[in-house]
């Protein structure tokens, strides 16, 4: 389980068990919170999974920093964020079943972290790039290349965890953060970028590979 998710399951689950058990030692009455109670910590316990990933391919590889279904792939974008030039962009979105927990693209160093607060259309719509709350991740891979992403809320969700700072180094499928509810995950790659996706895809955070460096 992610551990963004132990405070929710243990506070609904706790409270469900303990009026369950006031339920047999007071009053039948106390099943009745008891029941949304564990209900609502089975839930969490389930939103919050944290599925093991192995990525594979060498250093070269992309791999997916969300899990979720590919609505765009841009092959002319530009972006000074992330680099000089212009470059491809995958837009992943994640949907409120999906696993929430993102992970690294690529092998590297953290160069920025950039928060901006903002507004909350749906994730899926064009807006959302431009006018949602997000927050980007400028990397510098371990050949030079620099490439980012930019975790997006959504209409649900509205918190976004990142736990990255400037100057960490970071490797390629590890854990590095969550939006919770569903939201949308926009990696940025420059350059030569040989795609393995398309639009309509489905993809797995740290497994999947969108593309190679070339």
């Amino acid at each position: 389980m992610a551990p963004e998710g132990k405070t929710s399951v243990a506070g609904f689950l706790g409270a469900g068990c303990l009026m369950a058990l006031l339920g047999v030692l007071v009053s039948p009455w106390w099943w009745l919170p008891a029941a949304p109670a564990i209900v609502l910590g089975l839930f969490f316990l389930w939103f919050f999974r944290d599925p093991a990933r192995v990525p594979p391919g060498g250093p070269e590889s992309v791999v997916s920093p969300a899990d979720g279904r590919v609505l765009r792939v841009e092959t002319d974008v530009e972006d000074a964020r992330f680099f000089e030039g212009v470059g491809t962009r995958v837009c992943i979105f994640m949907s409120p079943v999906d696993v929430h927990v993102n992970r690294n693209p690529v092998d590297g160093e953290v160069e920025a972290v950039r928060y901006h607060a903002g507004k909350y259309f749906a994730a899926y719509s064009d807006k959302a790039s431009l006018d949602n709350e997000q927050n980007a991740v400028v990397l510098r891979t371990t050949n030079g290349r620099r490439l980012g992403y930019v975790q997006i809320a959504g209409f649900l969700a509205r918190r976004i965890v990142c736990h990255l700072s400037a100057g960490d180094s970071c490797v390629r499928g590890e854990r590095m953060g969550m939006i919770k509810l569903g939201s949308r995950v926009d990696i940025f790659v420059p350059g030569a970028f040989t795609l393995g996706v398309e639009a309509g895809d489905r993809v797995l955070a740290g497994e999947t590979v969108l593309g190679q460096l070339e």
